[in-house]
């Protein structure tokens, strides 16, 4: 059978692997079929499955996650998730336990973190603020804890985040799939590759000796009444501390207002502050340009969501990360003159 994602059996076949895999797991808890609940979550610009497992009684329900290893790209992907997921939640980063796994399958069980991302507290008009501070505090811990006893062998993609990540994954793919596929301009672009070689050298210079998680967005914190999570952490590497950060407050999931974004700026220096103010300067300096790689990455991805997956509701935040674009030149801009 061919287990390739556009396969129209394949949702209902990686059903079935799920559900047995679940089973096994729970075969000496006591639910059975019948008293379980397989609820899909949308995987957003991924293509493994994830589904929400309830129990007919109040015990806390579990995620499943489906990943064939179907090309070497998603072998490296789920080690990653195995690996640096076990490393982050021994170190006390709140990412969810996973429970059971099989890489010859791609199936992962785990603690289920809550329905609540950090995208929906935004967007139902409750208060931010404290929120985000708590955020903040996690993704300190998440970018000096977790670096500790890092192994680099673990990394899917590549072990630093570096000037070839810049330039390869983030400007150029912002050429390629905004400015070329989505709007549909020339194929090329020589007069870019200057500013795009500048930005990457100078970004690169930033201490890059953290963890970075490099999707740190409001889809991927969960939010359960006081309690915060990560997810989505199978991109990490070693990288410099503002990517994160930058990742975070210029999110075009939740657009926030130039004032809040200064203010958990702000925030977030003091706590760096706090753990070491001797990389206050540095991180000031390079955050302007690590922004704009993020930003860039953004366009990029929504584009080729949108065009190339047909996954046309990433359109919608086109605009709000193309406004920021202009935003973040301008101030570098300034900072310039």
């Amino acid at each position: 059978m061919n287990l390739e994602p556009d396969n129209l059996s394949y949702d209902f076949f990686m059903d079935n692997e799920i559900k047995k895999f679940v089973l096994d797991f729970l075969k000496d808890r006591g639910p059975t079929i019948d008293q379980l609940q397989f609820l899909p979550l949308q995987g957003d610009g991924s293509k493994r499955l994830f589904r929400r497992v309830t129990f007919s009684s109040s015990r806390p329900g579990l995620i499943a996650m489906a990943n064939p290893p179907t090309d070497p790209a998603a072998m490296r992907e789920n080690l990653a998730y195995l690996n640096i997921g076990n490393h982050l939640y021994h170190k006390g980063i709140p990412v969810p336990k996973i429970y059971k796994s099989d890489l010859e399958s791609g199936l992962f069980l785990m603690e289920d973190l809550g329905p609540a991302s950090l995208q929906d507290i935004v967007l139902s008009n409750q208060d931010p603020v404290p929120v985000y501070e708590k955020v903040l505090e996690h993704l300190v811990g998440l970018q000096t804890k977790g670096a500790e006893g890092f192994d680099t062998k673990w990394c899917c993609e590549t072990e630093r985040y570096d000037q070839t990540v810049m330039r390869r994954y983030e400007a150029d793919y912002f050429r390629d799939a905004f400015l070329c596929n989505y709007l549909g301009l020339k194929g090329e672009w020589p007069q870019l590759d200057g500013p795009f070689d500048y930005l990457a050298e100078t970004a690169s210079g930033a201490d890059n000796r953290f963890l970075l998680h490099r999707d740190f967005q409001s889809r991927n914190i969960m939010i359960f009444k006081e309690n915060t999570g990560f997810i989505d952490w199978q991109g990490a590497r070693l990288g410099p501390l503002g990517y994160d950060l930058a990742s975070l407050l210029i999110d075009p999931y939740t657009e926030l207002l130039p004032e809040q974004r200064d203010g958990f700026y702000e925030h977030y220096l003091l706590l760096i502050r706090e753990y070491d103010a001797g990389l206050i300067d540095d991180f000031r300096t390079y955050y302007p340009y690590l922004a704009i790689q993020r930003n860039l990455q953004i366009l990029g991805a929504f584009s080729f969501l949108t065009k190339t997956m047909n996954k046309t509701y990433f359109e919608t935040y086109i605009p709000s990360a193309l406004k920021t674009l202009h935003d973040l030149l301008s101030t570098l801009k300034n900072l310039s003159t």
